[in-house]
């Protein structure tokens, strides 16, 4: 899981861990936002473990095998729609316009909120023009749904065991945790406690001593 991915404005994030007595276990690596160059917010599945039904997609005679799955939650046609349809290029790129009353996330169309002191207060930094508008990034927004109603944003537990056996049993979700893309999974305090966690399938040892850091504000992404 990149929480820096320069394509993608990242939102949420959590860690999901799976086990049974067998010894089948898995991680599912799970974070939410706007993939910029899809123009699409999205949720991305990322799987590792010795049990996992790998996606194949075929492409001519060759076939690519991948551990990630992607899950769309606002396509490019509904950000067509929302898109601020007034004032500088800037203005019209990737904002929301005023007048929208509501965004189709799935299938389910959720009031929008155009008050940009709102997202100010969750600390959302919007672009200042020189208009002195405040619009609204699609990126801000998926910020900001993080803030309020994350579980807006979540893949539901169907969709996480989409490509692991059904019958596999989770032993925990991980909504807080050390991020540190510097250093080796093996050195890190937060996977040893993961893989502690897999091992005996017992979720109390996940006693992280060292600070939370996996919020979205501690990072830059999004931004090529």
């Amino acid at each position: 899981m990149d929480l820096e991915h320069g394509y993608f404005l990242t939102a949420g994030n959590r860690i999901h861990l799976y086990g049974n007595d067998e010894g089948q276990w898995a991680i599912v690596f799970e974070k939410n936002g706007y993939q910029n160059r899809a123009a699409r917010a999205e949720i991305e599945l990322n799987y590792i473990g010795n049990c996992i039904g790998y996606s194949i997609e075929k492409h001519g005679e060759i076939n690519y095998i991948s551990n990630t799955h992607y899950i769309v939650l606002i396509d490019g046609d509904e950000f067509k729609r929302i898109e601020n349809k007034e004032g500088s290029d800037l203005e019209t790129f990737e904002h929301i316009g005023e007048h929208v009353k509501d965004i189709k996330i799935r299938n389910q169309f959720v009031p929008f909120n155009s008050n940009y002191k709102d997202y100010e207060k969750a600390g959302i930094k919007l672009e200042n023009f020189d208009s002195g508008r405040r619009l609204i990034g699609f990126g801000d927004l998926l910020r900001y749904y993080n803030e309020i109603n994350p579980s807006l944003l979540y893949a539901s537990e169907d969709e996480i065991k989409m490509h692991i056996p059904k019958k596999l049993k989770k032993i925990m979700t991980i909504d807080k945790f050390h991020y540190d893309r510097e250093i080796l999974p093996s050195k890190q305090e937060t996977y040893k406690m993961i893989a502690k966690v897999l091992v005996t399938r017992d979720s109390s040892y996940w006693k992280p001593a060292l600070p939370f850091n996996n919020h979205w504000s501690n990072w830059e992404s999004g931004n090529m």
